[in-house]
């Protein structure tokens, strides 16, 4: 196929932001868009997906598991779209694939490095840029979910917290209870997503609301904010207890820098880091989260009927086709 489109938007960042990133940070450019060499497919994007962690990538905070954004360059981050041209016969035209390059209206991408998804899986390709594989991960790899146990999730009406509440729950929690900013979400984590129970966090002192929900205290802490609330599930955790470093809000809300508590996480991306992980230890890591997230993807049929409610939005081109 000749790709008939020569030109396509993308966006860069123009500069490293001093604390949360402006819109003055980023530009939107023109590229060129070109026929896929052998091996390569081109990818019309349909969906990104904007993560967290990326915060962390636009402001190059030290420490982070993963390559800053680099200023001038085009940004990327997980994808979906549909395959308008192909140089790999294993990648037809018109298959359905999620990649890495996202932040760009077209991507050339080595057929090597897609996955092609099922497109009746759900009702929208969106679906497969959920936070499912961090929240899989961070339970089974990280926190060793085990049958019975009382698990405790920060942010629990955010898209990773909701998606961990819901899948604990179908890997057996005895107890699912989480922690959300208002009484609205408060309301929307118990009624819509299944949770035991639920507390606003400004309502009174954490641990005391922590312990009124898991009076038999916590086993697992699925963190996805540090500070005060990782204190609080210290404070209540059960002997043997584990805790998933999946985030820390807290930090990225001061512009990167951690807090004084001893135990706050050192890398806002969730990993305790003491220094540079060798490049042996990283790739193990790598490895690992791409089996878990192969063997995620493969269980899809695992989450229907009682499929886990995916918090996201779907924000339009103002142009699209």
């Amino acid at each position: 196929m000749t790709v008939m489109t020569r030109t396509a938007r993308a966006v860069q960042l123009s500069a490293r932001p001093d604390g949360f990133p402006e819109l003055s940070d980023f530009r939107l450019v023109e590229q060129p868009v070109s026929d896929p060499a052998p091996g390569q497919v081109l990818v019309r994007n349909l969906y990104m997906s904007i993560d967290p962690g990326m915060l962390m990538q636009i402001g190059a905070y030290p420490g982070i598991p993963m390559p800053p954004f680099a200023v001038g360059a085009t940004m990327f981050g997980d994808a979906i779209g549909e395959v308008v041209a192909s140089a790999d016969p294993d990648v037809p035209e018109g298959a359905l694939v999620l990649h890495r390059l996202g932040w760009r209206e077209y991507a050339m991408a080595e057929a090597s490095a897609i996955r092609v998804v099922d497109p009746g899986a759900y009702p929208s390709p969106s679906s497969y840029l959920g936070f499912g594989l961090v929240a899989y991960a961070g339970l089974t790899a990280v926190a060793g979910l085990r049958a019975g146990d009382t698990v405790f999730i920060s942010s629990a009406a955010g898209a990773t917290g909701g998606m961990a509440g819901q899948i604990a729950r179908l890997l057996g929690a005895g107890r699912v209870v989480g922690s959300a900013g208002s009484a609205r979400k408060v309301r929307h984590v118990i009624d819509e997503l299944g949770f035991d129970a639920a507390f606003d966090y400004h309502d009174a002192p954490l641990a005391e609301q922590l312990r009124a929900v898991a009076p038999d205290g916590i086993d697992v802490y699925f963190d996805n904010v540090g500070g005060a609330q990782l204190r609080a599930a210290i404070e209540v955790m059960n002997v043997g207890g584990r805790i998933a470093l999946c985030g820390a809000l807290t930090r990225q809300r001061s512009g990167g820098l951690p807090a004084v508590f001893p135990f706050e996480p050192r890398c806002a991306t969730g990993y305790a880091a003491v220094g540079p992980p060798r490049v042996a230890e990283l790739n193990e890591r790598i490895t690992r989260l791409t089996e878990l997230r192969d063997r995620l993807l493969d269980r899809m049929p695992w989450l229907a009927p009682d499929a886990p409610t995916a918090q996201r939005d779907e924000i339009p081109s103002t142009d699209q086709e």
